[in-house]
């Protein structure tokens, strides 16, 4: 569900068609896109838009019930994840519901992202900046 405004047709579109559990991938400039979900594809060069600008956005509009991330960010981007965790943080913080993080294989993340009603493609150049996000209800 919609929580504001957005100025990304697109991705504001896509926010505002989702029910509660349906999901949303935002990822690197090289996350695979299936065949399947819509390709939303925001990236201009390297690094524009970065992923956490992307993901500010995105959860901004959109009501978070729990995110998927790859298990590897830990260990590759462990900046980036970190983070990453501030940002659920203070979402957890603004909608007031806390939000379940599930770490899952990189191979089985590119598999879930199938599922997602939407992959946006950031401008990111980093490995494993990636996230799904399932939606919650504002109500």
């Amino acid at each position: 569900m919609k929580k504001g405004t957005l100025l990304n047709a697109e991705v504001s579109s896509v926010i505002s068609r989702l029910g509660h559990t349906d999901s949303l991938t935002i990822g690197d400039a090289g996350l695979p896109i299936p065949p399947g979900p819509q390709r939303i594809d925001l990236a201009v060069t390297h690094g524009i838009p970065s992923f956490l600008q992307v993901a500010k956005a995105v959860t901004h509009e959109m009501q978070v019930e729990s995110v998927i991330i790859a298990d590897e960010i830990r260990t590759h981007n462990a900046s980036l994840h970190q983070e990453l965790l501030v940002l659920l943080e203070s979402l957890q913080q603004q909608q007031g519901n806390a939000i379940r993080i599930d770490y899952v294989p990189h191979e089985q993340f590119k598999t879930l992202t199938q599922r997602s009603q939407a992959v946006v493609r950031s401008g990111e150049c980093t490995p494993y900046a990636n996230i799904i996000l399932t939606a919650g209800v504002t109500f």
